[in-house]
């Protein structure tokens, strides 16, 4: 009987040892910002935010398979959030950053890299998924080495088409969401998929309402995704802060970035709760899907500004 709770006990303090989320780090500048590298903030801190996901303290979760990992969901929901952001920006590093133009070749570190990171996030065995990321990883340390030795081949363009189709996928992921941490009190809504346009059509019957009820057991997974995804944004920002200067500069758009950086930076402070509270909009607890949704909404919306402003001439 002994063993029995020794065991319990040790299985509860590592998981939540295991639950506790990183913290933000400091993004690095190769230099001064008269000789800064251009393109090192960004792949340096793709590959810290990388590292942190499969190094953080109890590794990488989402497919172990023994406890008291495989019984812990939060931190998966976290690993989720944070991949996907990091995907994202690995494919417009492989589509856009390193491309002069559309028909231009791309990088070969970047092109064999970014794909290993659509790598099934959840298999643990032949191969596992840290290994394939790891791959992923050491492509990205071979393009950061080449960008610091000065090589002519290796190349990183900050120009304002490059850097909107990056915020064009922050802005779908933060909308997408912000939607869904809403859906925490929203029984049904609207269908509105078809709106806007008077010749658009589905493949299939589109019902007038839409059920979009949260399940109770996903409120908690939803949350902690959400918040992996702003703890990677705030470090792609910050990078974005020093590699793409310039644009910014020139467009006058430093103050959106930094409000982007705030309000995510707020979305990320600590919880005084021991669980995720689920209350009702005007209830006697808090919703705490609902106060995430809040930030998030607002850095979507300086997100589309900041687009606004790249957009014009």
């Amino acid at each position: 009987m002994w063993t029995v709770g020794a065991v319990l006990l040790v299985m509860t303090i590592l998981g939540i040892y295991f639950s506790r989320e990183p913290d933000i780090f400091w993004v690095n500048r190769s230099a001064d910002s008269e000789s800064a590298i251009l393109g090192v903030s960004t792949t340096d801190t793709f590959i810290r935010v990388a590292e942190t996901l499969l190094d953080k303290q109890g590794g990488y979760l989402t497919n172990d398979k023994m406890p008291p990992s495989v019984f812990l969901d939060n931190i998966p929901s976290w690993e989720l959030g944070v991949l996907t952001q990091v995907r994202d920006l690995g494919r417009v590093m492989r589509d856009d950053y390193t491309r002069s133009q559309s028909q231009s070749k791309e990088d070969d570190d970047i092109a064999i890299g970014a794909p290993k990171f659509f790598f099934d996030n959840n298999s643990w065995v032949f191969p596992t998924t840290e290994s394939e990321y790891r791959d992923g990883l050491e492509s990205f340390i071979d393009y950061r080495r080449r960008l610091l030795n000065g090589d002519p081949e290796t190349q990183f363009y900050a120009r304002a088409d490059n850097l909107r189709e990056w915020l064009s996928q922050v802005e779908k992921r933060l909308g997408s969401l912000t939607r869904r941490l809403g859906n925490s009190v929203v029984t049904s809504r609207i269908n509105d998929d078809l709106a806007g346009d008077p010749s658009a059509e589905a493949a299939g019957a589109q019902p007038d309402v839409v059920n979009v009820r949260t399940g109770w057991f996903q409120v908690d997974n939803i949350f902690f995704e959400a918040r992996g995804s702003a703890w990677a944004l705030v470090h792609f920002f910050r990078a974005a802060e020093f590699d793409f200067a310039r644009i910014l500069a020139d467009k006058n758009a430093e103050a959106s970035v930094r409000q982007i950086i705030r309000e995510l930076e707020a979305s990320l402070a600590g919880l005084s709760s021991p669980m995720i509270l689920n209350g009702g909009g005007y209830g006697l607890f808090a919703n705490h899907s609902l106060v995430m949704a809040n930030y998030l909404a607002r850095a979507n919306a300086a997100v589309i500004n900041l687009r606004e402003l790249l957009d014009q001439g």
